[in-house]
């Protein structure tokens, strides 16, 4: 491809020149097996192999011990994770790059064994997910894909806390060096569920109506905003996603013109869309796509199958700003590279995307000429 092709151009984001426009999409790895629950050296030297990117969106980072879902995800709630992101972000921006983190609460995508308490997860209702977790035996400490376990609802004292939680959070990645962070509200996490009327069957200022049912991305996306500067701050939504037991939403132009256009208000730098079904986001007629752009006239991040020439035709189309890409990067640490050269994309292995040490993380070389 060209290399004065839209995708190769900068772009202005809040503070950040980013020299293309091409982001690493957050990827949940599970390689922080550390008692700590913290970054290891072997992240370090991961991210940094990826620091060609226009920006990094890291893994999910859980915002408390609660807010896990999955075995050996790094946090942000402890002195010691805070050390450990801070050496991951020296390393992305001594090789040039940026990164934000992506905070994350699972919410009911979770299982007690993930806490020290054994408390079960947590959501807006007790509706139980038809999904799993990466838990822990509880007899062995050893990993394994679990059922999900029944939640409890969240009181509305503990939304609150969760708040604190997300701001805490943010405020923790700006000390440890991050450019900046991204609010996770998709993917049938915790403020997905929130959001969803099929499983948001509260009746405090949470739940009820739309506008309270998008309440806590919107708290969550003011105070974070508040707290760290709305220029650091993004947020990823999939509108018309399925993932972990999701359904559709019922009205989704609706839903997502209202938080559209509140999170715009708010005056955060990016909003990062992902499209599960990989098929919208690509379409400049889609009508969902062309609602969002006009009513969030901030970065717009798309992501969802995309390669080089959906990329470049989705930028030429003015339909995003920014390209996410996931799995390519996994196993072409110099993706920027490769799609710059026409260099051909190696094949990822699924089996080591999760858990593992070296292999499936970095093992995968660099091309040579």
């Amino acid at each position: 491809m060209s290399s004065s092709s839209k995708l190769f151009s900068p772009f202005t984001l809040g503070a950040l020149t980013l020299p293309n426009r091409i982001a690493m999409a957050p990827m949940t790895r599970c390689r922080a097996t550390n008692p700590a629950i913290a970054p290891t050296p072997m992240m370090v030297e991961y991210y940094g192999l990826r620091a060609d990117a226009g920006l990094i969106v890291s893994e999910g980072i859980p915002v408390s011990r609660q807010a896990r879902g999955y075995a050996f995800t790094p946090g942000l709630y402890s002195a010691e994770q805070v050390a450990g992101w801070q050496a991951v972000t020296q390393e992305v921006h001594k090789q040039g790059g940026r990164i934000f983190a992506q905070l994350w609460h699972c919410g009911r995508i979770s299982h007690g064994s993930l806490r020290d308490d054994n408390a079960p997860p947590v959501g807006p209702s007790t509706l139980p997910a038809n999904g799993k977790s990466l838990a822990l035996d509880r007899a062995t400490g050893q990993p394994a894909l679990t059922q999900c376990e029944a939640p409890r609802a969240l009181t509305t004292a503990e939304v609150k806390g969760v708040i604190g939680e997300f701001v805490q959070a943010a405020q923790n990645a700006i000390a440890a060096g991050f450019d900046g962070v991204e609010i996770h509200g998709a993917n049938g996490y915790l403020l997905d569920q929130f959001r969803c009327p099929y499983l948001n069957d509260r009746r405090d200022e949470y739940g009820g109506s739309l506008e309270n049912r998008c309440r806590l991305h919107l708290d969550i996306a003011r105070e974070v905003a508040a707290a760290v500067g709305p220029e650091r701050v993004g947020i990823r939504l999939s509108p018309l996603g399925q993932a972990n037991d999701m359904k559709p939403d019922p009205e989704p132009m609706t839903t997502y013109a209202y938080l559209a256009g509140e999170l715009q208000k708010i005056g955060l730098i990016y909003l990062h869309l992902y499209d599960q079904s990989m098929s919208w986001v690509h379409d400049p007629a889609s009508e969902l796509l062309k609602m969002l752009r006009a009513t969030f006239t901030h970065a717009l991040m798309l992501c969802g199958g995309f390669d080089a020439a959906k990329s470049e035709a989705a930028l030429a189309a003015g339909s995003g700003d920014l390209i996410a890409i996931g799995k390519p990067f996994i196993s072409n640490p110099d993706l920027v590279s490769r799609l710059r050269q026409g260099v051909e994309i190696a094949p990822w292995d699924s089996k080591t995307f999760y858990l593992g040490g070296h292999s499936g993380y970095l093992d995968y070389p660099t091309f040579s000429v």
